[in-house]
């Protein structure tokens, strides 16, 4: 595949719409406006702190990300959303409960109480432990997504933006499986007239995004725009799509202790997972339906990274279950509870215990915002369709049909770093390093 032969330059707004504005999209955007404000670090963001190694490792050329591509600054950010609850960002982060009032809310809430939630298409059949009376009405699903496009249009306008990318940050919706109304772009259109139970309201926002050019990222394990119908969309509209859900606590330590294992051909018996969460998500979850959404999302990450196909002794009889439970007291401190089975040398069986004590919001918010700035580039180098190499940032990332994800976060890493070397004409790094004792 050629390299764009050009990446526009990043000039202008860009407006990052957030479809929910809860606990996860109302941290990201207080966080944004705290680094501008020289009171916080953009920890966690590879958009803004990680470097990348160019040529040679004699050669000494390592800048950080934003310095090697052309990427959106953060003062160019712009913040709008859609939420069924109308409170404003400030109301909705005290609610939230991730940062303190006086420390990082206060001194900013002018800025915050300045976004206010645009009606949200929304449907408590998706989502059934949420409820709220900021909600657009439409005879059909085609109505109210013509309503969001022109929500987005008038937002680009009003708020004088260049350009736009959209993630979604809403709750898990309930598990919906592709059908005949997902396969084409026409029968996904007739569906809407239709009302078609399996078109959800994420579904909607990513059609009005990509049908206005809109790069468009699902943070969330439910069905979205990974189908056919959207996907081939995207692909004719220029417009580049990505996700599902976000990776954040216990399976972004899958992901990094997995890929240890089998690089040591470790065997393992068993991963038993299970959550304790007390913010809007794991009330969410609470509702079997919406966890079965997350449940497919986590469990297949160990058997994509550990090959049980290719390794049966180690891996062929793998038990792996996950729980999460509802338990209000938490808030958004999510904690993860990992019991690990493995076994080595003739068999000999060990164990690891990981008590994850994580922050749910605080580690999805610089997600947000490198998916938002690295989509955006995307879209500037016309690049269309799905962006596989952005897997890094998900539980279950988005690839071509028929080709099987992948979830090592080394690997993941690797291929983000490679595709912007790509973008820029400099060399892969292979780590071969033969060269050095010639």
């Amino acid at each position: 595949m050629k390299k764009p032969s050009e990446i526009k330059p990043a000039t202008g707004k860009l407006g990052v719409l957030l479809p929910g504005f809860g606990a996860v999209a109302t941290t990201f955007v207080a966080g944004v406006e705290a680094i501008r404000r020289g009171i916080a670090e953009p920890i966690g963001s590879l958009t803004q702190l990680n470097t990348i190694r160019l040529g040679k490792r004699t050669d000494g050329r390592t800048p950080r990300i934003k310095d090697f591509v052309p990427l959106t600054e953060l003062d160019d950010l712009v913040f709008g959303a859609w939420d069924p609850i109308p409170d404003d960002g400030y109301a909705s982060a005290i609610n939230a409960g991730v940062l303190q009032k006086e420390k990082h809310l206060d001194p900013i809430k002018d800025f915050l109480t300045s976004i206010k939630p645009m009606p949200a298409v929304f449907d408590t059949s998706y989502v059934k432990k949420l409820e709220g009376p900021n909600v657009k009405s439409g005879a059909t699903k085609r109505d109210l997504a013509e309503q969001l496009r022109e929500d987005i249009r008038r937002f680009k306008k009003e708020n004088d933006c260049a350009r736009l990318v959209m993630v979604w940050c809403g709750s898990t919706e309930i598990y919906v499986r592709p059908s005949a109304v997902h396969e084409t772009i026409e029968s996904f259109e007739k569906g809407m007239d239709e009302n078609h139970k399996d078109i959800a309201p994420s579904q909607l926002y990513a059609y009005a995004a990509i049908m206005e050019g809109v790069p468009y990222a699902n943070g969330a394990p439910n069905l979205s725009a990974d189908f056919a119908a959207l996907e081939s969309l995207a692909k004719t509209k220029g417009v580049p799509i990505c996700g599902k859900d976000f990776k954040t606590g216990q399976t972004l330590m899958k992901t990094i202790l997995a890929p240890g294992f089998k690089t040591r051909m470790l065997g393992l018996s068993g991963w038993f997972s299970t959550n304790i969460l007390g913010n809007r998500d794991g009330e969410v979850l609470d509702d079997p339906e919406s966890f079965k959404s997350k449940e497919v999302s986590k469990l297949g990450v160990l058997e994509n990274i550990l090959q049980p196909e290719m390794y049966p002794q180690l891996y062929g009889n793998m038990y792996h279950k996950v729980r999460i439970n509802y338990y209000p007291p938490r808030g958004d401190n999510k904690e993860g509870w990992d019991n690990i089975d493995i076994f080595g040398w003739m068999g000999y069986e060990m164990q690891i215990k990981v008590d994850f004590l994580c922050r749910d919001s605080i580690l999805a918010a610089p997600i947000v915002l490198d998916l938002a700035i690295f989509l955006d580039l995307a879209s500037r180098a016309g690049m269309s369709g799905i962006q596989e190499w952005l897997s890094f940032y998900f539980k279950s990332p988005q690839t071509a049909p028929g080709l099987y994800a992948e979830h090592d976060i080394f690997i993941q890493h690797w291929k983000l770093k490679n595709t912007l070397r790509w973008m820029m004409g400099e060399e892969m790094v292979t780590h071969l390093g033969v060269e050095y004792y010639d």
